[in-house]
């Protein structure tokens, strides 16, 4: 009678502790996904809204001096061509755990947007929105597009993704080691995790910047090719 009952507590443990996990997976998989494609909607939402709102070309004027990013806020859109014509993620300020899941993260020790030096970026491989899930596809060559509203900056990968420790912050100086650069000039750093579902190595893609335009001379051709 005693083993019957120990088999049937420990039967109905095993299948508790299986509800929670698939539970679990569940909210990696699915629910973690739904509310970040609604918080990155959300801030392209603003961003488009606020740039909408004010002047986007001021060339004839001299530039005033830029103001420093707003740690958590978007300043910028990403679109990935390679990725699909739809992919299109906001860029915020910073690289906490809250920021990362509204969408990529702006690494604030490094350059800005378009500026020389190298502008770095962060996101998650998997769930939040999996934005760099295809990372692995990017090539030599594939336009990464940005606009703050007032220009669109086209960078274009310079090689396949390079697979390193989490420890190897070298990736990020001014002019990265491994990048293949050699002399100071306006680069771009992609960052993720991998494996695709784990975290205990990280890919790096790098880009220079190709080009740039007015917002108000329309969308750059290398979003469409």
């Amino acid at each position: 009678m005693r083993i019957r009952l120990v088999v049937r507590t420990l039967s109905e443990l095993c299948v508790t502790a299986g509800t929670l996990i698939l539970l679990f997976v569940v909210y990696l998989l699915f629910w973690t996904g739904v509310r970040a494609d609604q918080a990155m909607d959300g801030e392209i939402d603003h961003l488009q809204d606020r740039w909408a709102a004010g002047p986007v070309a001021a060339a004839e004027r001299p530039a005033p001096r830029p103001r420093p990013y707003e740690s958590g806020g978007s300043f910028a859109i990403m679109y990935i061509p390679r990725f699909g014509a739809d992919w299109a993620k906001p860029v915020l300020q910073g690289t906490a755990t809250a920021t990362l899941r509204k969408g990529l993260g702006h690494y604030a020790n490094t350059a800005r947007l378009g500026a020389t030096g190298n502008f770095a970026v962060a996101g998650h491989r998997r769930t939040y929105g999996d934005p760099f899930k295809d990372f692995p596809r990017l090539r030599p060559g594939d336009a990464v597009v940005l606009s703050d509203g007032t220009t669109w900056y086209t960078y274009r990968i310079t090689g396949r993704p390079y697979r390193t420790l989490p420890a190897d912050v070298g990736v990020l100086d001014p002019v990265p080691r491994a990048s293949g650069f050699r002399r100071p000039g306006r680069y771009l750093t992609l960052t993720t995790c991998e494996p695709e579902w784990g975290h205990s190595h990280r890919l790096i893609a790098w880009a220079h910047l190709d080009a740039t335009q007015s917002v108000a001379q329309g969308k750059p051709k290398a979003l469409y090719s």
